[in-house]
């Protein structure tokens, strides 16, 4: 593919056992200019940094409302798969009883919902201090580390953990094209009542669109839902 083919966005039949939302053939992909790449990482690094030293009170009056809850560590480590398939842990308030993994094997009807959709609507692990960082979506805060390391972005695709990538079949290596993000489409499309399938659906129309104009538009649109306190 010469320079000039990489930065066409080329419509392609969708095969049938894949939702129409998937977007483009999972042998293309959409490639930005360069000047894409060097913009949205400048935004990312500028506002991390600004974002982390600004919100650096914040953050105290956080962990210690965490700590006083029931003395556990305040930040839950999550392995995810990353960018060209690079692992590494993304940080977040923890939001869950200590026991939570041990709670789901002891409640089976529980643990084959949340195997089927990767979260629970109603979710009984979470902490009353959690449920109010999860409705404003102050849990997630402590990953602008992971997009100022270059981990992430501040908009991307959802972040995931290695044993889902299974699930994106045959756009797996679409899916890890790019780097995930803090917000992206699913966290402004009504994120409660999706299906893990409509999740990747909207995964693969942000790699097959993306754009500056668009992530612009996804973080005015994560503010109002954050504003209102919708979703999580």
């Amino acid at each position: 593919m010469n320079q000039t083919e990489k930065h066409i966005i080329v419509e392609a039949q969708t095969p049938a056992s894949v939702p129409y939302l998937y977007g483009m053939s999972p042998d293309i992909i959409y490639v930005p200019s360069p000047f894409f790449d060097m913009v949205k990482r400048g935004i990312d690094c500028t506002a991390a940094l600004v974002g982390l030293l600004l919100l650096s009170p914040l953050f105290l009056l956080i962990a210690l409302r965490i700590k006083m809850h029931d003395g556990g560590p305040v930040l839950h480590f999550r392995e995810i798969v990353g960018r060209d398939g690079k692992h590494f842990f993304a940080l977040k308030f923890r939001t869950m009883i200590l026991d939570a993994d041990d709670y789901l094997q002891r409640h089976p009807d529980l643990l084959q919902l949340y195997q089927k959709n990767m979260k629970l609507t109603l979710d009984p692990r979470v902490t009353a201090v959690g449920h109010f960082l999860r409705k404003s979506s102050l849990d997630e805060l402590p990953q602008l580390v992971n997009v100022l390391l270059g981990q992430m972005s501040l908009v991307g695709p959802r972040i995931i953990h290695p044993s889902e990538l299974a699930r994106y079949r045959e756009y797996a290596h679409k899916r890890l094209s790019v780097r995930p993000g803090i917000t992206g489409l699913w966290q402004v499309c009504g994120r409660q009542h999706s299906s893990y399938e409509e999740r990747i659906a909207l995964d693969m129309q942000y790699i097959d669109t993306r754009s500056l104009l668009l992530d612009l538009s996804i973080l005015l649109k994560t503010c109002k839902v954050i504003i209102v306190h919708t979703g999580a």
